[in-house]
């Protein structure tokens, strides 16, 4: 089987000639790590690609996650000015804000000043208004970019004809350079919108102070959201990550999760199902007591799993009580068994995973939640040849 072949019969359930292998590697691990800018990396869908396929073949995995949207090839139109400070690439937008990319992990942005940028404001926020949607916090925060370049102010983000052709532009690069890998594109939950508009404390007191207006914002965000799968499932990703990183006990109940995440969730799911493909969520740490309610909004698969202490999810009870209903990605433990074990315990861990998702398919070995920056590229390379050799089906 090729990458591509082996992921997608592991997310049908059906038997690959070994566990596949795909983690999602944190921006910064590239910047250390590649010969690339980091700002290439983040505003260049060729560069993005092209760095995305490189560490697929050094680490043999098979696939990866576009995790940043397309960019027009003329970005740099909106750029004033590029320089160093000390170990940092800083760019200088024509509005003036600045952002600022530390060798080892994401571009942060701010204001002129270095303020940060502003958020949209719970008590006086207008979910009718295109504005809204523009907000420099909201609009960085998702759309990993200081402004939505070329696109109208008053363009109506849930109709798929309001994107233009550089929203996938990264992804039809990627299916055309990588015939034979896994393809996977991210879009953020409506959840997650939310509390990238008001801020996360803001966001959070929203839904208990103003569950009206958190579920018209949810309505619009769903629709923003359904829009931007309208655009990328024609070009076939082999699936589309819903990135759901607040919808776990850490933030949310179940009761909320009920009430704020299903019912949207389950209208993106059914929009990715329309193009025939694979849907998965990524939310992370505690997870444990709500797998049932994922598995409700018709998920195919479940990203994370992070175990104890990161998080509460038993690989082998929730392989029992949902494996054959969703395949399974990750559950190695990014800090302890990734970043700081020493190799023996590194490697028990990855056998300890090989040999509870294994059984039945269903199962794609990666770290829980995305590989650290300074995780070495020696152990990431360990995990392809330990699934050769402990997670062959024949």
């Amino acid at each position: 089987m090729n990458s591509r072949q082996r992921v997608a019969a592991a997310m049908r359930h059906e038997i690959p000639d070994r566990v596949p292998v795909m983690c999602q590697v944190a921006l910064g691990h590239y910047f250390l790590h590649s010969e690339s800018a980091p700002a290439e990396i983040w505003f260049d869908s060729e560069v993005f690609v092209r760095t995305l396929s490189e560490f697929q073949q050094r680490y043999r995995f098979d696939g990866f996650l576009m995790n940043v949207p397309g960019r027009p090839p003329n970005w740099r139109n909106w750029l004033r000015e590029q320089r160093r400070d000390g170990d940092r690439q800083v760019l200088i937008w024509n509005d003036g804000s600045l952002t600022s990319f530390p060798p080892d992990d994401n571009g942060h942005t701010t204001l002129a000043d270095g303020g940060d940028l502003p958020r949209a404001d719970p008590a006086r926020v207008d979910p009718a208004d295109p504005a809204t949607y523009r907000v420099p916090g909201y609009v960085w925060n998702t759309w990993h970019a200081p402004t939505l370049f070329d696109v109208p102010a008053d363009a109506d983000l849930t109709n798929p004809a309001a994107y233009p052709d550089w929203l996938t532009r990264g992804l039809r690069i990627a299916r055309a350079a990588c015939p034979e890998v896994s393809v996977h594109m991210e879009v953020f939950s409506p959840l997650t919108h939310l509390l990238e508009l008001f801020g996360y404390q803001p966001a959070l007191l929203a839904l208990l102070d103003a569950p009206p207006l958190c579920h018209l914002l949810l309505e619009r965000f769903t629709r923003i959201v359904t829009a931007m799968v309208r655009c990328y499932g024609p070009h076939q990703p082999d699936a589309i990550l819903i990135s759901s990183a607040f919808a776990g006990a850490g933030f949310i109940s179940r009761e909320m999760y009920r009430d704020f995440v299903m019912p949207y969730e389950r209208r993106v799911v059914d929009t990715i199902h329309e193009f025939g493909i694979p849907a998965y969520t990524h939310t992370c740490g505690a997870i444990g007591d709500r797998l049932d309610l994922m598995a409700e909004t018709g998920l195919d698969g479940i990203d994370t799993l992070d175990p104890p202490p990161l998080g509460t999810v038993d690989l082998a009870r929730a392989k029992a009580e949902f494996g054959s209903q969703l395949f399974f990605k990750g559950n190695l433990d990014a800090v302890h068994e990734m970043l700081y074990a020493d190799d023996a315990d590194f490697r028990q861990a990855v056998l300890d995973r090989l040999r509870i998702g294994k059984p039945g398919s269903g199962y794609i070995l990666s770290s829980a939640c995305s590989v650290a920056p300074r995780v070495s590229p020696q152990r990431l390379m360990m995990l392809s040849q330990l699934a050769d050799e402990y997670g062959r089906y024949a």
